[in-house]
């Protein structure tokens, strides 16, 4: 149950477009790399069943835990692990190869709700934002521990911030006198020395994701998810990537030009049309991508 005290809140995006690239069928054996609410893992289990399966990963306990009821009779097996561990998985799983992946890196709408989860300026909360609570940084420890020239090169780097060193400096001067442990502590310290002009985003935005990436350590997983991907698929089969900014999207891009590896199957990124954006204004970010295993 989401902090609403329902199912899941999240709505996922490009749902038929994934159905078009991965062409489930009955008797295919798939892999759902970031489960979230469930929605494309039910989708896909849905199209297997009877004799397929879908195998489903998800770094966060919580996660798995509110999308099992929407999978119950689905021929689904459910691990907690990052998709780094792909290979791993397979192996416990006693699957050698699989017909299709598909690996969707956004962040759920259901982790948002919760604000003990510290991913969201919209809620005040402790600043944790990690995907798996059990392990690694918080993303307090990081802001507390990180010089100003690194906080500044971090926010550039994975927020693409261009006041990344007036932010960086002020994070410096603030902690000197308090500890910066809250959500709304940080969008606040942001929003006091970015100039929002006529931005449609907030200003704490690229600051947020920035932190998240880096405590999760975002970029390095997924390269080596793409670097494992063409030993976990059968040749001919399909991997699907949906990235939400340019960051992860250069990356896929570039994986899926090594043509030792694959045949692209979209040359350019396949994007929400205006129908769905207008029901999920988050699937406007949305860019799938998809490739062939030679």
């Amino acid at each position: 149950m989401n902090a609403a005290g329902c199912g899941p809140r999240h709505v996922s995006v490009l749902p038929m477009e994934v159905i078009h690239y991965l062409a489930p069928a009955p008797g295919k054996v798939l892999i759902d790399a970031t489960v979230g609410g469930g929605g494309h893992t039910r989708l896909l289990a849905e199209r297997v069943a009877p004799t397929g399966r879908v195998i489903g990963l998800d770094q966060d306990v919580a996660m798995l835990a509110l999308a099992k009821p929407r999978l119950t009779g689905l021929p689904v097996s459910l691990r907690q692990a990052n998709f780094a561990d792909l290979l791993d998985v397979l192996r416990l799983e006693q699957v050698d190869q699989v017909d299709g992946v598909l690996a969707d890196l956004g962040i759920c709408s259901d982790q948002l709700d919760v604000a003990d989860r510290g991913f969201s300026f919209a809620r005040s909360g402790p600043l944790d934002m990690r995907m798996n609570p059990e392990i690694g940084e918080p993303a307090h420890d990081l802001i507390y521990r990180l010089s100003e020239r690194e906080l500044a090169d971090l926010f550039w780097r994975y927020g693409e911030e261009r006041y990344s060193r007036r932010v960086a400096k002020r994070i410096v001067e603030t902690r000197r006198k308090q500890a910066i442990e809250t959500t709304d502590q940080l969008a606040d310290l942001v929003r006091s020395c970015v100039p929002r002009g006529n931005a449609p985003i907030d200003p704490a935005t690229r600051v947020f994701q920035a932190l998240r990436i880096a405590v999760n350590d975002e970029l390095h997983v997924l390269e080596q998810l793409l670097t494992d991907l063409p030993k976990a698929l059968k040749p001919g089969g399909i991997a699907v990537l949906i990235s939400f900014h340019s960051l992860e999207d250069r990356r896929v891009k570039q994986a899926f030009r090594k043509r030792e590896f694959w045949e692209q199957i979209t040359r350019k990124p396949v994007m929400a049309d205006e129908a769905e954006i207008q029901n999920n204004p988050r699937a406007r970010s949305a860019k799938l991508r998809a490739a062939c295993r030679r």
